[in-house]
This record gives C-alpha cells, sequence and structure tokens, in this order.
C-alpha cells in the first residue's frame, strides 16, 4: 500500500467503507424481506405509535391509567378505520353501476364521432360482465392462494394493532431501553438519534395526514359539486393515496378525472381536472411549507429514489413505508451532522492549547 500514492489510498479506503456499508445494507434488507411477517406489523406500529401518540399524551395528562388510554387509543383507530372503510365501500356499491352505465355511454358517444373504433368499444363495455365472470372462474382455481393471503393480511393487522398498544402503553420506557441497549460512552448520542428519527417520522405522519384529510375534503367537495358519482369513494382515495407523495396523489387524481369524463362529459372533466391540479398547488405552495416546516425536508428525487427502492423490495407497501424510513434516516444524518458541527470548534482552541 505504500507504494500507491496518498490519493489511490484515500480512494481504496473510501471505496473499501463503501463496499462494507453496502453488504450490511443488503443483508439488513434481505433479513428484513426474509422475516417480513415481523418485520412489517413492527413498522407499521411504530408509524401508527408515531401518528397517534398525542392522543396517549393526552388521555394520560387527563388521568388515565397507561393501559386503559392505550386501549381506548386503539378501540378508537378501529373505529375510525371501520367507519371509514364503511363509507367507502357503501359509497362504492351505490354508485358502483352508475360509473359502469357512465363508462357505457361514453363509449356510445365515442362509436357515434369515431364509428367502428367506438362501437368495439362499446361492446368492451357491453361484455364487461362476461369478461369478469371468465376472470373470476381463472381466479377460482387460486382461491386457496388468495385465503392464504387475507388471511396473512389480517394477521399483520392485528398483530401491528398489539404492537400499537405495547408502544403506547410503555412509550415512558423507551428512552430507558434505547439507553441500556447503547454502547458504553454513547448512551448520549444514541438516545438524540432516536429522538430525532422518531420526531422526523412523527412529523412526517402528522403532517401527512393532515395534509391528506385537506385534499380529500377540498377533492370531494369539488366533486359533489360537479355530481361526480363516487365522490366519497373517490375522496378516500386521495386521502390514502396522500400517503405515497407524488405518485398516490398522480394516481387518485387521474381516476377521478377519468371517473368524471365517463360520467359528466369532456367539459366536466376539465372541471374536475382544475379541482384536482388546484388542490395539489394548494398542497405544494401552502399546505405543504405551513404544515411540515418542522420535518425533515427531502429532494422531490429524493423521495421518488426512495418510492423506487420501496416499491422493488415490498410492492405498494414497500412505497407506503419508504419516505417515512427515508425522513427518519434523514433525521440521524442531520443529527450526527450537528453533533459534528459543535464539537469541530471546540476541538480546535483546545489542541492548540496543547501544542502551545
Amino acid at each position: 500500500m505504500q507504494l500507491l500514492p496518498g490519493p489511490v489510498r484515500r480512494l481504496a479506503a473510501w471505496c473499501a467503507v463503501i463496499l462494507l456499508a453496502s453488504g450490511v445494507a443488503y443483508v439488513a434488507i434481505r433479513l428484513c424481506v426474509e422475516l417480513r411477517t415481523a418485520v412489517t406489523p413492527a413498522l407499521l406500529a411504530l408509524l401508527g405509535t408515531s401518528l397517534l401518540r398525542p392522543l396517549h399524551k393526552r388521555l394520560v395528562k387527563a388521568h388515565v391509567q397507561r393501559s386503559l388510554a392505550a386501549g381506548l387509543t386503539c378501540v378508537a383507530v378501529v373505529a375510525v378505520v371501520g367507519g371509514a372503510l364503511y363509507i367507502v365501500v357503501s359509497a362504492l356499491i351505490e354508485t358502483g353501476d352508475q360509473i359502469v352505465a357512465s363508462v357505457r355511454n361514453a363509449a356510445r358517444d365515442i362509436a357515434d364521432h369515431f364509428g367502428a373504433a367506438g362501437t368495439s368499444l362499446e361492446d368492451m363495455a357491453s361484455n364487461a360482465r362476461e369478461l369478469l365472470g371468465k376472470f373470476g372462474g381463472t381466479a377460482a382455481s387460486g382461491v386457496v392462494t388468495g385465503l392464504s393471503v387475507v388471511g396473512e393480511m389480517i394477521a399483520v393487522a392485528v398483530l401491528a394493532l398489539l404492537l400499537v398498544f405495547f408502544f403506547l402503553r410503555d412509550s415512558d420506557r423507551a428512552v430507558g431501553t434505547v439507553r441500556s441497549l447503547a454502547p458504553p460512552g454513547a448512551a448520549d448520542t444514541v438516545e438524540a438519534m432516536a429522538r430525532r428519527a422518531f420526531g422526523a417520522v412523527e412529523g412526517f405522519m402528522r403532517g401527512t395526514t393532515l395534509i391528506a384529510l385537506i385534499d380529500a375534503l377540498c377533492i370531494t367537495v369539488g366533486l359533489l359539486i360537479l355530481r361526480v358519482p363516487g365522490a366519497v369513494g373517490l375522496g378516500a382515495l386521495v386521502f390514502v393515496g396522500a400517503y405515497i407523495p407524488y405518485l398516490g396523489a398522480f394516481i387518485s387524481g387521474t381516476v377521478a378525472v377519468l371517473v368524471a369524463l365517463a360520467d359528466r362529459g369532456f367539459a366536466i372533466a376539465l372541471w374536475a381536472l382544475g379541482v384536482v391540479v388546484a388542490v395539489q398547488v394548494l398542497e405544494g405552495h401552502v399546505l405543504q411549507p405551513m404544515i411540515q416546516s418542522r420535518t425533515v425536508q427531502m429532494h422531490p428525487a429524493i423521495v421518488l429514489l426512495a418510492l423506487t427502492a420501496g416499491a422493488s423490495v415490498a410492492g405498494i407497501l414497500g412505497m407506503l413505508l419508504a419516505v417515512p424510513l427515508t425522513a427518519a434516516a434523514f433525521g440521524i444524518v442531520h443529527e450526527l451532522q450537528k453533533r459534528y458541527a459543535a464539537a469541530s470548534p471546540s476541538a480546535g482552541p483546545s489542541s492548540g492549547a496543547a501544542d502551545s
């Protein structure tokens, strides 16, 4: 090694560090994938805990016993999620036939303008039930696999809810647990990093939930005014899609515009597009800076890369988890940068004094 120039040795050292870090990250990701049945509920529970902790703290301050407060918080979550699912399913059931009929009407309009091409579209719409029946017959062969997937999803949801209960109930012991697991002499640094990471996730979840609620309400009101069928269900889709930055808003907005085009025509579809774009502009220029100003700010390119990586590892679930986990990682990096910057000026004078 001494025969190599200094810059080459430094480059080799950095390459070794990068390769080692990449290997550790790859092994960690592979372990998470292999143990996803346990890792996924834990990550979802951490996200849920970061979102529900304020409610639990309010109950504890109201002199409610910690276990009871955690149980009430979980019951409230089940009630809210169950109510939201009931509203969405009811809206889809009530307006499903109307949406299908509007698609068929749109196909007839296309047939009037484009002749044979439109006729084929109308035939496709009229044969939708037959196509669905054939698809259902094919899918029936894999019903056992489908039931196992549904059972796994239910098990993950129940386990995540139980973990949320324990995380909320024992949150007062979290700092002591982190400090006990830290290496000797690094307890303060590890605690600060954990607090910063959890704070970033907490801020992201709170801000995203509030922004998603505002977006969903605005778009639902706009679609109701335009008399677009399934406005409540489309608003719920907007709310869920807001947890996937950029891509979720694009998909949910596109679905809303397509439904408006199918049912109400081109002019109303343009109005629906205007509503979606206006809400997105409001989110990007007003809501995001105001609500998420205290959270970790990430460049859109970083967010898109995180979404892509999450999708490649765990599909839609990976996309949901990618951004908050990246926010936690950025929080840790910022905490280390702050501590390093605070330690550097003090190191200079002490070294100068030692030299003198």
